[in-house]
């Protein structure tokens, strides 16, 4: 998308009539809008929520369904695992990287264990059982998984625990998470009008935001806001103009979104003064199968490794594209491609194989002496059952014995073409950076003053992320924060 459309607010002495009015508007009916939305009505709130596709759900109905949450949880203790909000905290601060917002981390952290009752209440279902191996997706209705959390670095800082809290779906589970909220929304007297896009706001003389435009089959409608509004429009990852001057870096990969994520909420709100953060940060999908990563080595263009293998596989693709780049490759044996059952490699099968390392290299396209030399050390530590190098787990520590096969990532969890033709970039993305707000969701402008009546939640804001990512931690910030914001648009006069 160009993102030319204009975003310019409205004056609100130029607003004769308006064609609806309520107490909080929400714009985005994903799942902050919907956390948004039940909190507002809740709180005895009349709530409007405006969505321009044809129903609710957005990116949030299209995802894994992970909900990062943690501190003592029952599903985590039913699968036999203790964990405090300190331990949480401080996973998430070094895992969500430079930048990440202290004080919300820890309040995120302390209100994990009510957040999930919260949505336990709310239908989600939850199984108390443990996928226990590196996936993106496990293939089961396991109710909890692991996310980075007992590999290195983030091991040796609190015990660790499973965090990763998953609906009762087999796959991905994101569409039963929004039918359970979206359905507690209508329920606590929330409606919805969709098929309509909030094109800006409408701001009065004081600068307090009083509404917004918006546009539903053509006609403009000028929608009153009495206590606020709550923009949960997602990210920007579909406007190429916002990635080129803000992100560069995620261009040209494939985008993570319900192809709405087009920075709107954003840049309405920076029409009129709001502040941004992290706008160059992006989660990245690499396109590897974690189990296949994990029993393997992932080396780089050069034929060196740069990652430990059991991490969270976002934080493989993040060192990846923001390191040597997407030039990457999974090399392992036979052994370690047959350890992971056929239905969990998504289809993918080796690139190339060889019985030597250097004839690996070769067909890689890769230093064969480099990628001899990586291979040779990996292997001598390994018949200790260690990794020196990245200190992957001994789980999955072992020699690698030839033939070898290598798999490279720029051909996607997919079969290759019988042509051999790898049009992919091995990277599947969305943004970060958003709107800065408050714990409260309100949003701020460029001298840290709260702009009256207007708050942000979900990936249209800026909340938890620094430069890191885990997966969970957007619906889990999307509905703790759209919580919020909704509580406090509410109440807001």
């Amino acid at each position: 998308m160009s993102g030319r459309i204009s975003v310019a607010p409205r004056d609100a002495a130029e607003v004769r009539a308006y064609d609806i009015e309520t107490d909080v508007l929400v714009v985005g009916y994903g799942c902050a809008g919907a956390a948004a939305a039940f909190e507002a009505a809740r709180a005895g709130a009349q709530v409007l929520v405006l969505d321009r596709m044809g129903g609710p759900g957005g990116a949030s109905a299209l995802s894994g369904g992970e909900i990062y949450l943690g501190g003592g949880t029952p599903i985590q203790q039913a699968c036999g695992f203790d964990d405090d909000p300190a331990a949480m905290a401080a996973f998430l601060s070094a895992a969500l990287g430079p930048g990440a917002d202290p004080d919300k981390i820890t309040r995120y952290s302390a209100d994990s264990v009510a957040h999930f009752h919260w949505l336990a209440a709310r239908g989600v279902p939850f199984k108390p059982t443990l996928w226990d191996a590196p996936a993106w997706v496990p293939p089961t209705d396991d109710g909890l998984m692991w996310l980075g959390e007992n590999s290195w670095p983030f091991s040796e800082l609190a015990a660790p625990a499973p965090r990763g809290h998953r609906p009762a779906a087999h796959d991905f589970g994101g569409k039963l998470l929004m039918d359970c909220l979206a359905e507690a929304a209508r329920s606590a007297g929330a409606t919805a009008l969709f098929d309509t896009r909030a094109t800006c706001l409408i701001v009065a003389d004081d600068g307090a935001v009083v509404g917004a435009m918006a546009r539903r089959y053509g006609t403009e409608l000028a929608v009153r806001a009495r206590r606020g509004v709550v923009l949960t429009t997602g990210g920007f990852v579909d406007n190429d103009a916002m990635l080129a001057a803000h992100a560069p870096k995620l261009l040209g990969h494939t985008k993570v979104s319900a192809g709405t994520d087009d920075g709107s909420g954003i840049r309405m709100a920076q029409a009129i003064g709001a502040a941004v953060r992290h706008m160059a940060t992006g989660q990245v999908g690499i396109s590897l199968v974690p189990g296949l990563a994990a029993r393997g080595i992932v080396v780089n263009g050069r034929g060196q490794r740069f990652v430990n293998e059991d991490t969270y596989p976002g934080r493989i693709g993040q060192a990846a594209l923001f390191g040597p780049g997407m030039d990457t490759w999974v090399v392992l044996d036979e052994r370690a491609y047959d350890e992971v059952p056929q239905q969990q490699r998504w289809g993918v099968r080796p690139t190339h194989v060889a019985e030597t390392v250097e004839e690996l290299a070769e067909l890689m396209g890769v230093p064969a002496a480099a990628l001899a030399d990586t291979v040779r050390r990996y292997n001598a530590s390994a018949s200790d059952g260690v990794d020196p190098e990245f200190a992957k787990a001994a789980r999955w520590v072992r020699p690698l014995t030839p033939p070898l096969a290598a798999i490279d990532v720029r051909a996607g969890v997919r079969p290759p073409s019988e042509s051999g033709d790898r049009r992919g970039t091995g990277a599947s993305v969305f943004t970060l950076g958003g709107l800065h707000t408050t714990l409260d969701g309100a949003v701020l402008d460029i001298d840290g003053a709260a702009i009256p009546g207007l708050f942000a939640a979900g990936r249209a804001a800026s909340n938890l992320h620094g430069e890191g990512y885990i997966s969970g931690t957007s619906l889990g910030d999307g509905t703790f924060f759209g919580r919020r914001a909704g509580i406090a648009a509410a109440r807001d006069t």
